[in-house]
This record gives C-alpha cells, structure tokens and sequence, in this order.
C-alpha cells in the first residue's frame, strides 16, 4: 500500500482573508489527491524540523503577521531540502513584513492595490479597491502545466501590485492602469502568478485569491490545485 503525502495548511492573521473559509475549500482537493492533511492556526509548526521534514506541500495563508527566527528558519529548510510551498494573495505574498528572508524566499512582496475611484468619490463599502482587471497568461508559458489550456480571464477584486525580481518564472501577469487622479505616470505591469525554485523546492504564488468567491474562480481555482500537484514534493 502506497503511503500518503502530506499536506500542511498554515493560516491565520487578518480575518478579512477569510484564511480558514478559503483553506477548508482544498481539503476535499488535497485528500481526494492522496495527501494526508494537518492544518495549524500558526507559524510555531515551522520549528518542528522532524515534522517539516515529512511534509511534501505547504498551503500558506497567513496575511500581515509575524514569524518567529527559528520558525522561518525551519521554514526555509524545509523548502531548500525539497518541500513544494503554495499560497494566494496576502496569505503568502504579505505574510511577514517583519522578514527579509521570507521576502527572498517567495519572490514578491504585496505593495499596493489601486482604488477605483478618485479619493473624493470613494465609499468605504469594501469594494473601494475592487477592480475589474484581466490576468493575462504569459505567452510563452501556455504550456507549463500550471497555466496549459486556460486563455486570459477578467477577475472583479483587488489588483495586487507586486514588487519582484526576475528570478521568478513568471506564468501570468496583470497591468495597472495610470488614470488621472493616480501617483504613477504610465501603466504598470506587475506578476499575478509566479514560480520560484529555492534549493530543491518548488514555490507557488498566485496574486487573486483576497476571499473565497475570488478563489473559487474556476481560473484561479484550476491555478492554485495545479500549482499544489506541481510545487508538491
């Protein structure tokens, strides 16, 4: 009999993620695909070298908290020595601001998402920074199997932009517009789905995701299970 794989989730800070909604909605995924799932409310697991060493794939989410040394240090380890990491949104891409390293690790650091409207029409509805915008599949990317047979698609949600280097392999982009009444001068073209390899690990993060009907986007949500199987050790 073949052993399982083992998945861990790791969730927590802002609630307005919905970290467990957006987490519970793969575990059907991840167990129908042979994983064996432990889920944690916080980083402290990170420590556990014997744990971390078993584990195949990380699902984060966990926006704009903080990370103990020895937890990201394990973490790290974990990934350099073969395991797969996979997040959405803030959940991965504004976990740690705390963290240099942890900015190295995942290759991209949330900065800004634009609002629709000038500041003297905004309504705090919280829609303010909800945006119609299209994520773009790089072309010549088509067939990584992340992104093979899906065409560019139109999300209405934050529109995250990213400061990143050029070491991510970048399979989709989206391009913030320059209105008027916008700081920036010209459109800007930020990554909205990237890889990254660190050591022998495979890192997935994918931009979308800021609540559950987001992830539940059949694009976004055929991205993040490709990306669990891809990055998985």
């Amino acid at each position: 009999m073949t052993s399982p794989k083992h998945a861990l989730i790791v969730r927590g800070g802002w609630d307005g993620h919905q970290p467990v909604e957006t987490t519970d909605s793969f575990i059907p995924f991840l167990e129908s695909s042979g994983y064996a799932v432990r889920v944690e409310n916080s980083t402290a697991i990170y420590a556990n070298d014997d744990f971390m060493a078993t584990v195949d794939v990380i699902v984060q989410v966990n926006t704009m908290n903080t990370i103990a040394d020895d937890e990201l240090r394990g973490l790290i380890a974990a990934v350099r020595d073969g395991t797969g990491m996979v997040g959405w949104h803030g959940g991965i891409a504004d976990s740690y601001r705390n963290s240099a390293d942890y900015l190295q690790l995942v290759g991209g650091q949330f900065a800004h998402h634009p609002y629709k409207a000038p500041p003297d029409e905004r309504v705090d509805d919280g829609t303010a920074v909800w945006i119609e915008h299209t994520v773009n599949i790089v072309p010549e990317q088509r067939d990584h199997p992340i992104v093979a047979g899906l065409a560019d698609f139109t999300l209405t949600t934050e529109q995250y932009w990213v400061l990143t280097d050029d070491y991510n392999d970048v399979l989709a982009t989206t391009t913030i517009a320059a209105r008027d009444f916008d700081a920036w001068n010209c459109p800007v073209t930020c990554p909205a789905v990237w890889t990254r390899q660190w050591g022998t690990g495979r890192i997935v993060v994918v931009t979308p995701g800021h609540q559950l009907e987001v992830v539940n986007d059949p694009n976004v949500r055929t991205i993040i299970e490709r990306g669990i199987l891809w990055a998985s050790r």
